[in-house]
């Protein structure tokens, strides 16, 4: 699976209501540190019927200029998500993904 199939198939975990940030969905996807390619994999999301305002900025902050920011915003509010000012209530809304399964035939041994 690709990097930007893997991606969009963690967005797509994000129940209604909830949002989560481009870094958690780098971790949850087995990719931390690459936020940035999160924002790429997302490009033409809604073509793809990805919940992508779903998806917000560190602290949850809208990142999105303009119109598609005000766009978000509506769409997450519609959607129940709370706002402190500007950002994402991410104590009430935000999305933790459970921790990642590790399988066992994968781990190393150590030598003893």
């Amino acid at each position: 699976m690709s990097y930007f199939e893997n991606v969009r198939r963690i967005v797509l975990r994000i129940p209604r209501g909830r949002a989560a940030t481009y870094g958690e969905i780098a971790r949850a996807a087995g990719y931390p540190g690459t936020a940035r390619q999160v924002a790429w994999a997302l490009r033409g999301a809604s073509a793809q019927h990805l919940p992508w305002q779903r998806v917000v900025g560190q602290g949850g902050r809208i990142l999105l200029p303009g119109d598609a920011g005000m766009n978000q915003r509506l769409r997450l509010e519609m959607e129940g998500v709370l706002f402190i000012g500007n950002r994402v209530d991410m104590k009430a809304c935000g999305f933790k993904f459970p921790p990642a399964r590790t399988d066992p035939k994968s781990r190393r041994r150590t030598p003893k």
